[in-house]
């Protein structure tokens, strides 16, 4: 049996994964669980499935864990990685705060099934070159990568001629720009194809998702941003595809459900029996593939901008990118605002170094203060 961590438990890769464990209780041992504050459900988690290890971030005294160990406070996460001897840790935590557990996943060598693609867009230098120092193997959750990963099993890399990285469009795809500052949160929120958080949800109506998601493929896969091409692909069938020298294309296709790459991420290279709706490969399908508005979705160019400076700006990028977001989802600023404040601080931060991880966060942290004040 593998040994399992699940950090972001309570959220919706942690719940899809549990869900993966419940299908197959017999592949797998969970022995820790980690959430940022909701106790309640984290406890039910744990009462269900024997977890005594717990970590949460935000635990108050008054919290009664019914006789299980809790991990307090802000590093809850990586003191929970470092504590455990887990085979696999999945990473389903949100945002900036994911990259710490994951270099400490790595640092110990474990395998890292990776939902959290701020930690390769943040620091995907220090964690590639930590996860070859302990032989760690990086294995991708984002439907996306899990599909580049699946199509690039079994061959030579040095045969791939480019990556066709595809994405939904989001709800705005069709929406003239003059109307994007009319965009309210709720419209925003209403993804057409995938259930979501709320921040990846919002990126991926800027399509700066997409943009976090070219900037891990480079890391993943060892490319560079002219090798990764963005496909607009509305019926989320096709998650992704390689082009070889040979000018033969693969793919891989299914549901949009997240629990396949979950499944495969913590059973690889073994494909594991699911029990959920099969793609209705014999009924008609139509399968659309157009290339990207950046005229109306410019987080893609800034995307790629970044990576001319790739141990520091797109860690100032990302950073800046969840302020924004929160700022629109609590009605600060406009929705077309949001790549606008991302510029303006990464502008405003672009001599800066980062040589330490630690160093990385500290970074993080001041762009956040540098964004915050753009907005007042």
């Amino acid at each position: 049996m593998k040994k399992i961590i699940v950090l972001g438990s309570t959220g919706s890769i942690g719940c899809s994964t549990l869900d993966i464990i419940r299908m197959h209780p017999e592949r797998f041992d969970l022995i820790g669980l980690q959430a940022g504050s909701n106790r309640d459900l984290l406890i039910s988690q744990a009462l269900e499935f024997d977890v005594d290890l717990l970590a949460l971030s935000s635990a108050p005294a008054s919290f009664n864990p019914q006789g299980r160990r809790v991990i307090a406070g802000d590093d809850a996460a990586v003191r929970l990685v470092r504590e455990t001897d887990a085979d696999i840790v999945v990473n389903g935590i949100a945002g900036a705060a994911g990259f710490p557990p994951s270099f400490e996943a790595v640092s110990q060598g474990a395998t890292l099934a990776l939902a959290n693609k701020e930690s390769m867009v943040i620091g995907g230098a220090f964690i590639t070159a930590e996860a070859e120092r302990s032989n760690a193997q990086i294995i991708p959750v984002d439907s996306e990568h899990s599909a580049i990963f699946q199509c690039l099993t079994g061959e030579n890399p040095h045969e791939v001629r480019r990556i066709l990285l595809t994405a939904s469009g989001g709800p705005f795809r069709d929406r003239p720009k003059e109307t994007f500052r009319d965009i309210t949160p709720d419209e925003a929120l209403s993804h057409p194809t995938w259930s979501m958080g709320k921040r990846i949800t919002i990126d991926s109506a800027t399509m700066m998702n997409k943009g976090l998601e070219i900037i891990e493929a480079c890391w993943l896969f060892g490319v560079g941003v002219d090798m990764i091409h963005v496909l607009v692909h509305p019926q989320s069938i096709v998650h992704s595809m390689v082009e070889f020298h040979d000018m033969s294309i693969k793919a891989q296709l299914g549901i949009p459900d997240m629990r396949v790459a979950i499944a495969y991420a913590l059973s690889c290279p073994e494909r594991m029996p699911l029990a959920l709706s099969s793609l209705d490969i014999d009924r008609l399908l139509t399968l659309d593939f157009m290339p990207p508005d950046e005229e109306k979705f410019p987080a893609l160019r800034v995307a790629r901008s970044a990576m001319d400076n790739p141990s520091t700006m797109p860690c100032i990028m990302n950073a800046a990118d969840e302020v924004a977001i929160q700022a629109f989802l609590e009605g600060r600023i406009r929705f077309d605002r949001i790549i606008d404040l991302v510029v303006q601080t990464m502008d405003t931060l672009s001599g800066s170094r980062a040589e330490t991880p630690q160093e990385l966060m500290e970074l993080d942290g001041e762009s956040r203060e540098i964004t915050e004040n753009l907005l007042t």
